[in-house]
């Protein structure tokens, strides 16, 4: 083939290259909204409104929730903070707790503090933003939610890296919140497992465990009383203004929680949703 045919060729080889190669990644702009959605590929997505419970409503954490309230505080004024694990029981608030913090921070006045919610695929690519966010002047508290490793999964390598122990160290405008239903992150099994086959089983054990030891603060959510479940639904009732009567609010909220077999936040939550429902009135 001659050079005359060669070069319209390789054009049009070039442009079809240039087609399926996925678009640039639109300039971050942290202005445009408080909460965002990393979406891998630099890209954060903009969160209209963030689905959030007020902080006053959450009940029977208050000691936990005084103590994120006032690391958040302190990181948005720019002191030292710690990053932080919320463990424990299912549906006691954890992840409802860091929204309703980030909100009465900024609604303060102590921000703008920027809540980034990260997705437990995604944490691989936490390096890339914690670099993007490093360098926009924001502090900014990144969120992930149910974080956990199974077998045979190494990603939590790269986050020990990240949130401390790295030569560059955590950027001094950002936090790292997560939640998660294991205190270390792993389950028995891989732990277990891990000691079983090491030349020195505690060696193993130890480099499992100090994931968990990169966060300064460990909170705990344990599953609540019936008093602190009657409570929850006791104050999600008024809030939403259900006209109800106490004895009737009581014994239906009871019978919810046995059928589910459970009292948690959630189960109050879920009941007072249904209840609204059957009332015929939106929970505004």
């Amino acid at each position: 083939m001659s050079d005359p045919e060669l070069l319209p060729l390789l054009g049009r080889i070039a442009a079809a290259l240039e087609r399926l190669a996925p678009p640039p990644p639109e300039p971050v702009d942290l202005d445009v909204a408080e909460a965002f959605v990393f979406e891998g590929r630099e890209r954060l997505r903009p969160v209209a409104k963030v689905h959030r419970v007020e902080l006053d409503l959450l009940c029977g954490i208050d000691r936990v929730a005084q103590i994120l309230l006032d690391n958040t505080r302190r990181f948005a004024r720019g002191l030292p903070a710690n990053n932080a694990l919320l463990w424990g029981a299912r549906g006691m608030g954890k992840s409802s707790l860091v929204k309703a913090v980030h909100a009465r921070v900024n609604a303060e006045g102590l921000g703008p503090l920027k809540l980034i919610e990260i997705h437990r695929e995604d944490i691989e690519a936490l390096p890339r933003l914690l670099q993007i966010v490093a360098a926009i002047p924001r502090r900014c508290v990144i969120f992930c939610d149910d974080l956990s490793f199974d077998q045979d999964d190494t990603s939590y390598k790269s986050l020990k890296a990240v949130l401390e122990g790295g030569i560059e160290g955590r950027p001094a405008n950002v936090l790292f919140y997560a939640t998660s239903n294991r205190r270390h992150l792993m389950p028995r099994q891989m732990i277990e497992n891990e000691r079983s086959t090491a030349i020195n089983p505690s060696e193993a054990v130890e480099e499992k465990v100090s994931l968990s030891d990169r966060f300064g603060l460990w909170l705990g959510f344990h599953p609540c009383s019936q008093e602190v479940y009657l409570e929850m639904v006791q104050r999600y009732a008024e809030h939403f203004a259900l006209p109800v009567e106490p004895e009737r609010l009581r014994r239906e909220a009871l019978e919810w929680a046995t059928t589910r077999g459970a009292r948690s936040g959630r189960v109050a939550f879920q009941f007072v949703q249904d209840l609204a429902g059957r009332l015929g009135l939106p929970l505004a």
